[in-house]
């Protein structure tokens, strides 16, 4: 299935859930926090400064809509949303 978002939005594949912290607790999934960056899988046609591959990086609360595409869920969100670029 190929999803391209419209207007000025971007889909992101969020990074894993780390399930440990650094000293080897495994957290509940009610501790987790959703990850704060993902994989740019596709951008809209209004889109400047991203490009597909890209790492960026969302705001915590960042309006989404996820959308499962073969097997792996994704997020469209807005542009504005997005804080920072990782090349």
């Amino acid at each position: 299935m190929n999803v391209i978002p419209y207007g000025e939005r971007v889909l992101i594949k969020r990074e894993s859930v780390e399930t440990k912290t650094a000293g080897g607790i495994i957290l509940q999934s009610e501790s987790q926090e959703r990850p704060v960056q993902g994989l740019v899988k596709g951008i809209g046609a209004g889109v400047e400064g991203i490009n597909v591959g890209d790492t960026v990086i969302f705001g915590k609360y960042a309006t989404s809509a996820s959308v499962d595409v073969d097997g792996e869920t994704l997020e469209v969100i807005d542009t504005s949303e997005v804080k920072a670029v990782i090349r």
